[in-house]
């Protein structure tokens, strides 16, 4: 038998979602109730046509009372609850859960943000009417279903609510966290249960403040360890315990509870990334690799952790540890998962300037893996190359012959690696008064040599006299005299990174010398500079020389040894990971040096190395599956 159901919503200044919420729900429910906390837009008008059940409601900071003053408003067998930025898709058919007659229903919220990306999260959104259900926190409001004595049995719903709200770019968590902090910690204190304390913990969590989530989710969690959300919390616990510098104890946290929640994709992925960000790479790979044969699954989901975002972190991970060629592949993959992410876009077309790929097999990439439809994802593509300043961008305004803002085609013609082209720009750009392509002016005076563009750059960049006069050398062709300010450093940097995208390499060595003689400490910049674009070879005798004058600077030995390993010189590459095992003891030294003797085939040495991590390493993981024998005698 049907059974007959009543949207309930509380809204306050929601004119710009509240229509397409009640649009998607008026012919699934019987009723429409709303409750208003004090609307001064549209809000109010929108909903009357759609509901005339629309009451006031006297704001006293607690979302349960408003909830409650809801469903008492409500006549129909069963009450959905949703808030005005949140709709149904076309296909929900809610008889379809409400024939199995149970009490509660728990539902998916998909929850849409930018980047084409999305989380998922489960919450009661659908119960029984006249039973006694009713929400209780001032904050977090939920039903009375948590409580152990509860009789209410529930499933879990085959419908999902789509989420928006976190696609406003007005909406700022933090800010939100900090403005319901009182209310929170007033319910902490008249009410510190384990779901209220999880709250507490996830409120400072959302303000960064994670030295004060610990103990609150620590506490949570000893009180209600057989709670729904655990996963969430062991996980945000462990990230916070990593973000306060408790590496270990994050780490074991999180291989203890992902053996105890196997299909926890989410969980496992921030394993990865605490890996990640302290050297772990080994274990960090089999982290994502995880995450991809687990796919999208768990009570937590943020979209892509079991696909294209781990394929991403694969892609990191090995150019970390010197793998470029899986490093690509994994951009590959996260290409043909997700090629209509700006995300993954743009990390594949960032990769290939760096390996310099021919322009012809990056058009084909993208052409196969990114599916252009409509205009916005022709816009979307531009985006990502005008950003970036990729030579292919030039390509596609002409292919579709794209009439667009004139600093966009000059962009166009400076990357376009046509320095006849390139010169026209000269003509039209002191026309041109956005601050966004500054850089781009100070790359055409360099190249051209063309003074006239000083008084142009002094104004969009704001230098300083003593700035400008760096400037003016390097426009006139003269040696660079005087200190160099951190921000006049990065932007000199950044005209290097232009030369070499723009294949003006005798420029670039000449910039490049400029640099060296002006503070011989940027020698080590420029080498990271020739490492990131895949010049090892001159990297590599650029360095030499610093090494033989300074053989303990511990980044030029790590530099060294990475481009050695890279390359294939692994004798050398020896030398240089022992030199460093010497002066640094960090983790990420002896993974180089079990990489290297990895790939010599030095089984003894690779003991000797693998020894020692489990020694000084607790919380490493894949050197006590490599060598379990080892692993139960120091046990």
């Amino acid at each position: 038998m049907t059974k007959s159901v009543s949207l309930c919503m509380i809204v306050k200044n929601e004119e710009q979602y509240i229509a397409r919420c009640l649009e998607s729900v008026k012919n699934m429910v019987n009723e429409i109730v709303i409750i208003d906390t004090g609307s001064t837009d549209a809000t109010i008008d929108i909903a009357k046509k759609y509901t005339t059940n629309i009451y006031s409601f006297d704001w006293v900071n607690d979302f349960s009372a408003a909830r409650n003053f809801a469903i008492n408003h409500a006549k129909s067998d069963y009450i959905l609850v949703m808030d005005a930025d949140e709709y149904l898709e076309e296909d929900v058919d809610l008889q379809k859960d409400l024939i199995k007659d149970y009490d509660y229903y728990v539902f998916n919220i998909k929850n849409h943000m930018k980047f084409n990306r999305s989380f998922t999260h489960t919450a009661v959104r659908m119960f029984r009417n006249h039973v006694g259900l009713k929400y209780e926190n001032r904050l977090h409001e939920h039903l009375n279903i948590l409580e152990s004595n509860s009789k209410y049995v529930g499933d879990v719903s085959a419908c999902t609510i789509e989420h928006v709200g976190y696609m406003d770019e007005e909406i700022l968590e933090e800010k939100k966290y900090k403005r319901n902090l009182p209310l929170m910690k007033l319910e902490v204190k008249e009410h510190p249960t384990a779901y209220n304390l999880f709250n507490m913990g996830k409120t400072y969590f959302g303000m960064n403040e994670f030295q004060k989530a610990i103990p609150y989710l620590q506490k949570s969690y000893s009180l209600g360890k057989d709670k729904i959300y655990i996963p969430e919390l062991l996980t945000k616990l462990a990230f916070a315990l990593n973000e306060t510098r408790q590496v270990n104890d994050a780490i074991s946290i999180l291989n203890d509870a992902t053996a105890l929640y196997p299909l926890e994709t989410e969980m496992k992925y921030i394993l990865g990334i605490i890996y990640v960000n302290n050297g772990y790479y080994k274990d960090a790979e089999k982290c994502f690799l995880d995450c991809i044969e687990l796919g999208d699954q768990g009570t937590m989901i943020t979209e892509g952790s079991g696909s294209y975002m781990a394929h991403l972190q694969l892609s990191d991970v090995y150019e970390k540890s010197n793998q470029l060629d899986k490093s690509y592949n994994a951009r590959i993959n996260a290409m043909e998962v997700k090629g209509d992410s700006a995300h993954v876009l743009q990390d594949y077309l960032q990769f290939t300037l760096k390996i310099n790929q021919p322009l012809d097999e990056i058009k084909q990439i993208i052409e196969d893996y990114y599916t252009m439809n409509n205009i916005n994802d022709l816009q979307n593509l531009m985006n990502v190359l005008y950003s970036l300043r990729h030579p292919l961008l030039k390509v596609y305004l002409e292919k579709f012959k794209i009439t667009t803002e004139p600093h966009i085609h000059a962009v166009s013609k400076i990357y376009g690696k046509d320095k006849n082209q390139m010169r026209t720009v000269l003509e039209e750009i002191h026309d041109m008064e956005k601050r966004e392509i500054a850089q781009d002016i100070i790359l055409l005076g360099y190249v051209f040599k063309e003074e006239s563009l000083v008084n142009k750059i002094q104004k969009l960049m704001n230098f300083s006299n003593k700035e400008m006069k760096v400037i003016k050398q390097l426009l006139t062709g003269e040696s660079l005299t005087g200190s160099i300010s951190s921000t006049l450093q990065q932007v000199l940097f950044s005209l290097c990174r232009q030369l070499i995208i723009i294949e003006e390499f005798d420029l670039f060595q000449d910039l490049t010398e400029k640099l060296i003689n002006n503070d011989t400490k940027n020698h080590l910049g420029v080498c990271r500079l020739l490492s990131e674009f895949k010049f090892d070879e001159l990297a590599i005798d650029m360095l030499i020389v610093t090494f033989k004058s300074s053989p303990n600077n511990l980044e030029v030995i790590r530099l060294l040894g990475d481009l050695c390993f890279r390359n294939g010189y692994l004798e050398d590459a020896e030398l240089f990971y022992t030199k460093l095992l010497n002066l640094d003891s960090s983790y990420e030294v002896y993974e180089r040096n079990f990489r290297l003797y990895e790939k010599k085939n030095e089984k003894q040495d690779m003991m000797r190395i693998g020894n020692e991590i489990m020694e000084k390493f607790p919380a490493v993981s894949w050197v006590h599956e490599l060598y379990p024998v080892r692993n139960r005698l120091i046990k």
